[in-house]
């Protein structure tokens, strides 16, 4: 029986003289074969249970230092981070995106906890566990989730996913008896600080919707939920409803307003325009008369001419006109009576005829 030498090791501390011997499946399983982070967003996250490797290399513990200068090169750095998620929102995301971010190589695990867990140590949430895990899915930054994640981290789970470091925020979270529930992962150095984002968070949203209650009541009234569906009662939903109207109502007057003023400013700009017109043509109507009818106009001008011409006729004409001479072949016409006198003919025939009868009995004295 031949006697094998086992004096010298291999890198995976098996015997080199043994190695030949070994199947070929053990060598690959002291490979690491952790899934790498996504490099596309073209698909949700999977789930820890869709997931079907089990790397069977061991994971060497790591220091917070190592891991930031990208130690180790052959596999991610598998950081964790859990919580509820309820109304995901820009707070959690960036909490993600900080724990994603803490070393060169990292892949981000996700914890969701149930609606079981939540509501017993933290109480009811808005969105049931199926709707929070999808949120989740759907973050850029996460690259796998664990549903049903415990409520205090054990051991046997951080061994179970293969999980170098937690990242969180660094207040004391005081929960299920304990002051915080972290502590044990911060004594053992896998705690990682994340920072909170200041100004919003799950609560913040609740009281903001609590607080205008009935502003969103209304909204979703007029948007077709029953009564019912909201909760509210008869005499509220009549309430909501008829402010609704009055709402409506002083919309319509804000438009009506603001139609208005537009009119009215179109109308100033307009008669500013007429105004504007208005004053150039007057101007102008004023420049022409002036120029024809005033103190040097064209109409002066003209007259000026015109009585030069008069005057300059008259001193071309003779001064008198020459007296004709009667014929003596033709005997002066006979003057009536009343001719002589100043007075004024006679304005009857009574008074004609009278006249023509002194007449004759001239004539007939002077024969």
């Amino acid at each position: 029986m031949p006697v094998l030498s086992i004096d010298a090791e291999s890198d995976t501390g098996i015997p080199v003289s043994l190695c030949d011997e070994l199947p070929l499946k053990t060598m690959e399983e002291l490979e690491h074969t952790c899934p790498h982070p996504r490099s596309t967003i073209i698909a949700p996250a999977p789930f820890a249970e869709e997931t079907t490797y089990e790397c069977k290399a061991p994971h060497e513990k790591l220091t917070i230092a190592q891991a930031r200068i990208g130690t180790p090169v052959d596999r991610p750095v598998r950081v964790y981070a859990d919580g509820i998620f309820d109304l995901f929102h820009s707070g959690h995301a960036r909490a993600l995106m900080q724990a994603k971010n803490l070393f060169p190589n990292s892949y981000l695990l996700v914890g969701v906890c149930s609606d079981e867990l939540t509501h017993k140590y933290k109480g009811f949430t808005v969105m049931n566990e199926t709707e929070r895990y999808e949120a989740l899915r759907h973050c850029r930054y996460v690259d796998e989730i664990i549903t049903d994640a415990p409520w205090t981290l054990t051991p046997e789970f951080l061994e179970k996913h293969k999980i170098d470091f937690v990242a969180h925020d660094d207040i004391p979270y005081s929960s299920a008896g304990s002051d915080d529930v972290y502590k044990h992962i911060k004594e053992a150095g896998m705690f990682v600080p994340t920072q909170r984002t200041e100004g919003i968070s799950t609560s913040d949203i609740i009281t903001r919707i609590v607080r205008d209650y009935d502003v969103y009541a209304r909204r979703n009234l007029q948007r077709g939920y029953t009564a019912k569906e909201l909760n509210v009662s008869f005499i509220n939903e009549k309430k909501y409803r008829f402010q609704n109207q009055v709402d409506k109502m002083k919309e319509k007057v804000k438009n009506v307003e603001e139609k208005s003023k537009e009119f009215v400013y179109k109308v100033e700009e307009k008669s500013h325009d007429l105004i504007q017109k208005w004053e150039e043509k007057s101007r102008e109507f004023i420049g022409n008369f002036l120029e024809l009818f005033g103190p040097d106009g064209a109409w002066k001008q003209m007259f000026q001419e015109r009585s030069g011409r008069m005057l300059q006729e008259t001193r071309d004409s003779p001064t008198g006109s020459p007296i004709r001479e009667c014929s003596p072949s033709r005997s002066p016409s006979p003057t009536l009576p009343w001719m002589h006198n100043k007075s004024s003919p006679p304005s009857s025939p009574k008074g004609a005829s009278a006249s023509i009868s002194s007449m004759s009995e001239g004539d007939e004295d002077e024969k």
